[in-house]
């Protein structure tokens, strides 16, 4: 890996994680409703959330659904190009949004890997097991090796 490449040439990125609680896909403006919907819901939550310090994400007001749909194509038009790889996190039963998870280089040179994620507030018994599996997921399908968890 090159000092300013985030993956390797040629890695091919997983495109899931799968546990009996949840599972991860891509995330893309066919979530968009549904994402809105999720992150809209739970502001507060997601705000308390360990790596979300500097209170600019979620915005308090919100956002419209097309600035929204905005937002979900920079995420996949990033996956594709490989500079971040953001995932929706799905409830495997009904395949609602119930959070997401953000892989992006990290501004600091200590780590390969920024990694954030949030679920809604009614699911917030994920918080911890959604961190954890991401965390065990990248030790072993990704190319990084200094994770910033961001306090997880």
């Amino acid at each position: 890996m090159t000092s300013d490449a985030f993956v390797p040439a040629g890695f091919t990125p997983p495109t899931s994680l799968v546990t009996d609680r949840f599972r991860l896909e891509p995330l893309g403006p066919q979530h968009n409703v549904a994402d809105h919907a999720a992150w809209t819901s739970s502001i507060e939550h997601i705000r308390a959330t360990p790596g979300y310090p500097d209170g600019n994400w979620p915005p308090p007001s919100g956002m419209s659904l097309e600035k929204n749909l905005a937002d979900l194509r920079r995420h996949a038009d990033d996956f594709v190009n490989g500079t971040g790889f953001t995932f929706t996190v799905l409830d495997p039963g009904d395949g609602d949004v119930i959070g997401c998870v953000y892989l992006y280089p990290s501004a600091s040179a200590e780590y390969d890997v920024t990694v954030q994620s949030w679920v809604r507030a009614d699911r917030a018994d994920l918080d911890v097991p959604l961190a954890d599996a991401v965390a065990d997921w990248i030790a072993t399908d990704w190319p990084w090796e200094r994770p910033d968890r961001c306090g997880r």
